[in-house]
């Protein structure tokens, strides 16, 4: 584990914004995270900006595949968004506090709601492969938080409340927008764990009986995050593999690379829809 004083966090983040700053003046109300797979819908975006991941002090550096790294800042819905095409994961070997880095900067430059995708494996039995979700719960498993160490009161509280921690004015606008384009959607508990390695029968078997819809390896940390600053946040989450113990099977990541290319258009549909109505 790896955390900073409150001091270097802050200079930390004011030269990345600095840095960040003098590339655009952009202000960008909105960011979105774009999962494993699931980059596509920066092409959507009327592109101000685009600044590599490695460019920009002190943020990490994506290192998995399908990952592209770099944030988009541009006009999408009719509204002012940064996109991370790309992000990070703690099995990459970075500390929570790293993985929300980038996120603590944007929320600087002006953002206050965050649109958060990942791919992940569908445990309950009423979802299939190629499936979306709109992401109602969550279930912290991977063993550690990006708010443990030092707490900076000026970006949120010691001890926030996370009886809301998806914004539940937009899981019910996201609702209507699957709705009126008649796409299936729908609503669950993800559980975040560490990975990277998939998980075996009897984990399946033990997350889906504590309330499990879906597991992944990402998500939690910057909604964790978000929340501790006080954003307004929308999950979506991509079924890419079925995970049923008793029919369980090998899958691979060109697998789960290709249920997230067939998925991908609703996702992309239901978050552009929810921007064009807020």
């Amino acid at each position: 584990m790896r955390t900073v004083p409150v001091a270097t966090f802050r200079a930390q983040r004011a030269e990345a914004l600095a840095y960040l700053q003098a590339q655009t003046a952009f202000k960008p109300e909105y960011v979105i995270i774009l999962g494993t797979g699931l980059g596509r819908l920066a092409g959507q975006i009327d592109v101000a900006a685009s600044v590599p991941y490695e460019q920009i002090p002190h943020f990490p550096v994506s290192t998995v595949e399908s990952h592209a790294g770099r944030l988009l800042f541009g006009t999408l819905g009719g509204k002012k968004v940064v996109a991370m095409q790309g992000r990070f994961h703690y099995y990459e070997g970075y500390s929570m506090q790293q993985i929300v880095f980038p996120l603590r900067v944007l929320q600087a430059m002006g953002a206050h709601t965050l649109l958060v995708s990942n791919a992940c494996g569908g445990m309950n039995p009423d979802f299939r492969r190629g499936d979306i979700m709109c992401i109602t719960d969550h279930i912290n498993l991977l063993g550690d938080n990006p708010l443990i160490g030092p707490n900076d009161a000026e970006l949120g509280p010691r001890f926030p409340d996370m009886s809301e921690p998806y914004t539940r004015s937009l899981v019910a606008l996201a609702d209507q927008v699957a709705l009126d384009n008649a796409i299936r959607m729908h609503h669950g508990t993800y559980v975040a764990v560490a990975g990277p390695n998939l998980e075996t029968r009897a984990e399946y078997r033990f997350l889906r009986q504590i309330g499990g819809d879906v597991v992944g390896m990402s998500t939690v940390p910057e909604v964790v995050a978000a929340v501790h600053m006080g954003m307004k946040t929308l999950g979506i989450s991509v079924i890419t593999d079925e995970c049923f113990p008793d029919s369980l099977r090998p899958v691979t990541m060109a697998e789960i690379l290709e249920a997230a290319d067939i998925a991908e258009p609703k996702m992309t549909r239901v978050m552009i829809g929810v921007l064009e109505r807020l």
